[in-house]
């Protein structure tokens, strides 16, 4: 990839990112681009090695998309982020990373809490099925009923405990323990039939992983 072509790319595409994340984009072994926010910086440079233990690291290592929490070892700095590897024609090129900078408090890593109706609810994570891109918001499906989060659905998919919600789709994310079914698309995509009965699709960027993930 090269550097030039990625930093203007990166330029044009900020304002999609979430505000307070900071954004690294590497090949296989260096990164190549770093834009750091007002509240979390890794001091990254174009040209540094990608560090062993870092999010970058795993999700190249994985070949697949990795959103964890890293603590003070690797930057100096805690920190969550959400990696995501890129190819080309099935090989290997690189990743992009986004850097947040807070770790969820005991509290907010068990509930979500939505706005409905001028209210606000908060929901615990085993009761919310699925959670919907909408604009910069995001719609959450719970067993008693929806609601909106402020933040988007990428900057929420860092927050949400990774032993029961899974990214399906650009637009979606699913709590696995709402899952009735599975259907075949195509050849390489999926349709999920939640239990009430809202169909979701798997798209094939996640298809791989989301298989992986269900042991199937």
């Amino acid at each position: 990839m090269d550097p030039l072509t990625v930093s203007s790319l990166m330029e044009v595409m900020k304002e999609f990112f979430p505000p307070n994340a900071s954004v690294a984009v590497s090949d296989h072994e260096k990164f190549i681009y770093y834009q750091p926010s007002r509240l979390v910086d890794l001091h990254i440079c174009a040209g540094d090695p990608i560090k062993k233990g870092s999010v970058t690291q795993q999700a190249l290592t994985e070949k697949h998309q990795v959103s964890t929490y890293i603590d003070s070892d690797v930057y100096g700095i805690p920190y969550y982020a959400m990696s995501v590897p890129i190819f080309d024609h099935h090989q290997l090129k690189g990743a992009v990373t986004t850097i947040y900078p807070a770790k969820p408090s005991p509290i907010s890593r068990n509930l979500l809490t939505i706005k409905a109706e001028d209210r606000w609810y908060p929901i615990p994570y085993s009761d919310v099925m699925y959670l919907e891109s909408e604009g910069r918001k995001t719609k959450v499906q719970a067993l008693s009923g929806n609601g909106y989060h402020k933040l988007n659905l990428t900057e929420l998919e860092f927050m949400l405990p990774d032993d029961s919600f899974i990214r399906v789709h650009r637009s979606y994310i699913v709590n696995v323990h709402f899952i009735q079914e599975i259907q075949p698309d195509s050849h390489s995509t999926f349709l999920l039939i939640m239990k009430d009965r809202t169909k979701i699709p798997v798209t094939q960027t996640y298809a791989s992983l989301f298989r992986k993930l269900l042991n199937y």
